[in-house]
């Protein structure tokens, strides 16, 4: 069946699933893949992570201590020999690809190298992954930002032209079609029958506690918030679609779990993006920071010289709805309040795991009385 046939009935993700499933999780050592590894683990997977060490100092991989309670494997995309033997030896069921170069400053900085890992990286992921007996389904994460922004502020959607004009945007648009081609040149056995199901996921601007990325928002609002110092802002005018990182995971986890049931319907790309009433001003980010922060907390614009970048950036995620029966359930308020909270945990030098771990179940508890979103 094709998108748009028929609506699904709105559902949660079958948690139970999850149990004793054998994943391997690339880039586990990152923000994004920190938080995914534990939810993974409270799931009950049989979890082997693949990366190289954590990006940034502090990390939440070491703070949370995120290693505890799965395999973890250091080991870069690149290497496509060392990547095959931890894939034959573990066996998965159900690949993500999450490890990549994930800044669109640091692109610029290093555009062949955002190339390298975020397009052969994920080449090589599926390479070693289109023998094993053992797979269902595999996930590859790119970005909201591997569409051709054309200016005209429209929210995108999954059909809309791939592009970029900065290395990173290009580098994601490569990376959406390095995973078409496999699909569908490795993954189908017709057109009719799938070998596995192989999808990729695309969403917007994530927050949450324990992200020390530089040249990101919220790390660098967090930082300045703690140093009592202001924050020199390069576009506040810029408009992004904003959610907190747990919201996508459930995304992911969903389209997966479709992904093994169903791989012809589910196999594709989706969107995973918040409400209207979330895509905002980078401004209006900080203002709403400024008022759970507590610390008095400053923000000014820096009308310097700095490399372009899209201006606005909005989701179309009703596939999303209508298909797998994903929608958002925590409001941009509710996830700032979280990242807040983090850190402010951090701080006072609580268990980061414990501390993560406590969301994780205060947003699944959640997802049976949602917010009445906007």
């Amino acid at each position: 069946m094709e998108f748009g046939q028929r609506p699904v009935e709105i559902v949660e993700m079958n948690s139970g699933f999850w149990r004793k499933k054998k994943i391997l999780l690339t880039g586990h050592t990152g923000f994004k893949g920190s938080w995914f590894s534990l939810w993974l683990q409270e799931l009950g997977a049989e979890l082997v992570g693949y990366a190289l060490p954590p990006p940034t100092e502090p990390s939440l991989f070491a703070l949370a201590n995120v290693a505890v309670g799965m395999h973890s494997c250091q080991g870069d995309v690149l290497d496509l020999e060392h990547l095959r033997k931890v894939l034959n030896q573990h066996q998965p069921e159900i690949v993500f690809h999450l490890a990549a170069q994930s800044l669109v400053r640091e692109s610029y900085a290093d555009p062949v190298g955002t190339f390298s890992t975020n397009v052969i990286g994920t080449a090589h992921v599926l390479e070693a992954v289109r023998t094993l007996p053992s797979i269902r389904g595999v996930l590859i994460v790119t970005s909201d930002k591997c569409y051709e922004n054309l200016g005209d502020d429209s929210a995108h959607c999954e059909t809309d032209r791939l592009g970029g004009d900065d290395p990173y945007s290009a580098s994601k648009a490569c990376a959406e079609m390095v995973t078409s081609a496999y699909r569908h040149s490795f993954f189908q056995a017709d057109k009719l029958h799938f070998i596995a199901g192989v999808a990729s996921a695309r969403a917007g601007n994530v927050i949450g506690g324990g992200d020390w990325a530089s040249d990101r928002l919220i790390p660098d609002a967090v930082r300045s918030a703690s140093q009592r110092t202001e924050l020199r802002v390069r576009n506040p005018d810029a408009v992004r679609p904003w959610q907190h990182v747990l919201e996508p995971l459930r995304g992911y986890l969903m389209l997966a779990e479709q992904l093994c049931n169903d791989p012809k319907r589910f196999s594709g790309s989706w969107n995973f993006g918040p409400e209207k009433a979330d895509i905002i001003p980078v401004r209006q980010i900080l203002d709403r920071l400024q008022n759970l922060s507590g610390k008095g907390f400053t923000w000014s614009s820096d009308p310097g010289a700095h490399p372009p970048e899209t201006r606005c950036l909005r989701l179309d995620s009703a596939k999303s709805r209508t298909e797998l029966g994903w929608q958002p359930h925590w409001h941009l308020d509710s996830a700032l309040r979280a990242t807040v909270d983090w850190h402010k945990s951090y701080e006072a030098g609580k268990d980061m795991r414990v501390v993560t771990e406590q969301q994780i179940r205060s947003y699944q508890s959640h997802l049976s009385r949602p917010e009445i979103l906007g």
